[in-house]
């Protein structure tokens, strides 16, 4: 099975469309599912990721090869295009680092609120919680990937621009990651 943690609706609503996901309420959240695929919808922020995985462990049978994956879109450096599709290899929170994979190439830093200047190279605001939350449940195949949306202006970032920018990466997502399967 593969689970993906998206924060908004409108990060969610490609693989809505293009998978025909069913949707389910299940306590605050919102699933879409369908034999091979679960998404959730957690909302903005590190404890609501955390929550979504928790949620997720908590009423589904989470397999060993099961594969996790945050999706969603972030702020970046003008070094990165618009729409560019990152995978991310390392997540900084506070002062705690996970590194992901080997060799580090993008090194994410997960806040707490939207920034608008250009300290780290990529930032988003659930990262940290989804993978902490799957490290504790001992989940293996985790996948941080990650849109980048503006360059550190948020107000510039719409429903529909982040529709649109998910929408153009669903391709390169469903080759890379999930073409196992679906």
């Amino acid at each position: 099975m593969y689970y993906i943690v998206s924060a908004l609706k409108a990060e969610a609503q490609a693989f809505v469309d293009r998978y025909k996901l069913k949707k389910y309420k299940k306590e605050s959240l919102v699933y879409f599912k369908n034999d091979l695929l679960c998404l959730v919808i957690s909302g903005v922020g590190v404890e609501n990721a955390s929550f979504a995985v928790e949620q997720l462990c908590k009423y589904f049978p989470i397999a060993q090869e099961d594969i996790f994956l945050n999706v969603g879109i972030c702020g970046a450096s003008k070094k990165y295009d618009i729409g560019a599709l990152i995978n991310i290899d390392k997540i900084i929170y506070h002062k705690d680092e996970f590194e992901l994979s080997h060799p580090v190439i993008s090194t994410l830093h997960c806040v707490d609120v939207e920034i608008s200047h250009n300290i780290y190279d990529i930032v988003d605001m659930e990262s940290y919680g989804f993978y902490k939350s799957c490290l504790i449940h001992n989940i293996k195949n985790v996948y941080v990937l990650k849109i980048v949306s503006d360059h550190f202006e948020p107000s510039m970032v719409t429903k529909e621009k982040t529709k649109m920018l998910v929408f153009k990466n669903i391709d390169t997502i469903n080759n890379t990651i999930l073409k196992k399967v679906l």
